[in-house]
């Protein structure tokens, strides 16, 4: 996988397909936020950029409004779902919840195929580690948390899952980009050490030790993007 966010590329190298070479790059520069949320999306400089008509930038944008990174709105350009105090709230009261079940489920359900990606998805965000590369880190780490839930083999929690990365992802990458200090790169090593212990309970089927890891995880979270990762124009302290 390419850290070039703007080459469009698939984890694999490249597809054929200039629709989904459009979606692949347009979802990986808002979970980076090379897209700011709130931002207008061009509908004519995408379609020069990606060799496409109006018709399929616009069919792509319905698909991606459906799955959360696009707000459409009648007689309005494609927006970049809004970032606020509002959807961040939401977000930590919601997401503990998704992510212990999808970790659980994975422990059940999860492949010796399914485990080997995600060992592989971990070594990459370990070398944006220590590359210093904050959009890899941020994407192997959506990668890693969206491949527990495609283990879990549960067609109902997927999408809830889906929708929680696309914030996780945004404000973890304040965090990601500031480790300036020691309390913080510890804790992106204690994060970095939680998802080794995550990936050893669910070799070892352990769905309980799974699910009370990835609570601590989330916790973790929690507490860092509170500390460092309130939107830009909101005077309101962030609690929750």
């Amino acid at each position: 996988m390419s850290n070039n966010p703007d080459n469009g590329a698939d984890p694999a190298g490249a597809t054929p397909d200039r629709k989904a070479t459009l979606g692949n790059a347009l979802r990986r520069r808002i979970l980076t936020m090379q897209v700011a949320p709130g931002s207008v999306l061009d509908e004519v400089a995408l379609s020069e950029e990606f060799g496409l008509s109006r018709p399929p930038v616009r069919e792509l944008m319905r698909q991606m409004a459906g799955e959360g990174y696009i707000e459409l709105e009648a007689n309005r350009p494609a927006r970049v779902t809004a970032l606020s105090y509002q959807s961040l709230r939401a977000y930590f009261l919601f997401a503990p919840m998704v992510y212990v079940a999808a970790a659980k489920l994975a422990a059940e359900n999860g492949t010796p195929g399914d485990l080997e990606e995600l060992k592989r998805t971990q070594k990459r965000f370990r070398a944006a580690i220590n590359d210093l590369d904050v959009e890899g880190r941020v994407f192997f780490n959506d990668q890693f948390h969206q491949q527990i839930g495609e283990m879990a083999h549960n067609a109902y929690l997927l999408p809830s899952l889906r929708r929680c990365l696309i914030d996780h992802a945004r404000i973890g990458k304040i965090f990601y980009q500031h480790p300036n200090n020691k309390q913080m790169q510890d804790d992106l090593e204690t994060a970095a050490n939680q998802h080794d212990a995550i990936i050893d309970a669910l070799e070892r089927r352990d769905a309980v030790e799974a699910g009370d890891i990835t609570l601590a995880h989330i916790d973790l979270s929690r507490r860092n993007m509170a500390m460092y990762a309130t939107p830009e124009g909101l005077d309101m302290p962030f609690q929750i």
